[in-house]
């Protein structure tokens, strides 16, 4: 018998799983969502049983979606391990791939995909070039590093900008305070406040960017260099702040604070892989970019991919 299973269909079911939702797993595997929909219908109709409970959220999937899932997990792992072995064949597998980041969260992320990437190649050199850098692109550019997470993707000559995801900030205050009776906040409502942040240049915050600035709004600064003392001076009542809902999410779940919208549409911000464009070829570089959205779209809530 001719199977009705297509790889397509084992990521679209991983992408399922991943996100909770069909909208956001259209998103992941580039599909409409009715296209996304269509295509587990026909899955469902050539197997003769439903995959998963449309009206949970998040979805939850059947014993047949679960089994379908599970084998998901298993051949897309060895789909992609043949193709490094034929990478490495084709381009060897060793070199050197120096990390620099300009994201105080970004570790929170990073360490996991970085442990995954070494069992991918071994014999590759990986290190993290240590502290906070407010211009990684130029380590690219002077050789001291070989690719730089960054938040925004500027046009430069010799360098390349690969999407990694994008993700929501939230405004966090503690739980009696007066902005935590509202369920959106505006640019206004930041006037009067004490605003906690990391110690980074303006234009590296998105909040001030994006939303204060433009509208005239100056609060007072402190500034903190992690994100849990950031979240202990919110929830003891020393300001607000805007951070990423999945860095915020464990504090959230204990009740320390509360994270609200910010804007109608919310504030979403954004990272890339940026390497120099005679590097952007390396099988390893390529897979490390793709190792860091599988294990970020797998672990973190709230994602949702970005186009090249």
């Amino acid at each position: 018998m001719m199977s009705a299973l297509e790889l397509r269909h084992l990521r679209s079911l991983l992408a399922l799983a991943e996100s909770g939702s069909v909208s956001q797993a259209a998103q992941r595997v580039y599909l409409t969502q009715s296209a996304l929909s269509h295509q587990l219908k026909q899955l469902e109709t050539a197997y003769g049983l439903p995959l998963f409970e449309r009206k949970t959220q998040p979805l939850r999937f059947t014993p047949a979606g679960e089994r379908l899932l599970l084998l998901a997990r298993e051949l897309l792992a060895r789909v992609a391990a043949a193709e490094r072995d034929l990478a490495r064949i084709r381009q060897g597998g060793d070199g050197e791939l120096r990390v620099a980041v300009e994201c105080h969260t970004c570790f929170d992320w990073l360490m996991p995909a970085m442990d995954q990437f070494r069992q991918h190649w071994p014999a590759v050199e990986l290190d993290i070039v240590s502290g906070f850098h407010a211009d990684p692109v130029g380590l690219l550019l002077s050789d001291r590093a070989d690719l730089a997470i960054v938040s925004e993707a500027e046009a430069q000559a010799g360098v390349a900008h690969l999407p990694l995801f994008s993700y929501e900030m939230v405004g966090i205050a503690a739980r009696e305070h007066p902005l935590a009776d509202r369920p959106v906040w505006r640019a206004e409502d930041f006037a009067g406040e004490t605003l906690i942040h990391y110690p980074v240049a303006d234009e590296m915050l998105d909040l001030l960017r994006k939303v204060l600035s433009p509208a005239g709004v100056d609060p007072a600064r402190r500034t903190a260099e992690l994100t849990i003392a950031i979240i202990q001076l919110v929830a003891s009542r020393r300001g607000v702040a805007a951070l990423p809902y999945w860095a915020v999410q464990p504090y959230l779940d204990r009740g320390y604070v509360v994270a609200r919208r910010i804007g109608g549409d919310g504030l979403h911000s954004e990272l890339y892989a940026a390497l120099r464009e005679a590097d952007a070829e390396r099988a390893y570089m390529q897979d490390f970019v793709e190792t860091v959205r599988a294990s970020s779209f797998a672990t973190l809530p709230g994602l949702s991919p970005l186009q090249a």
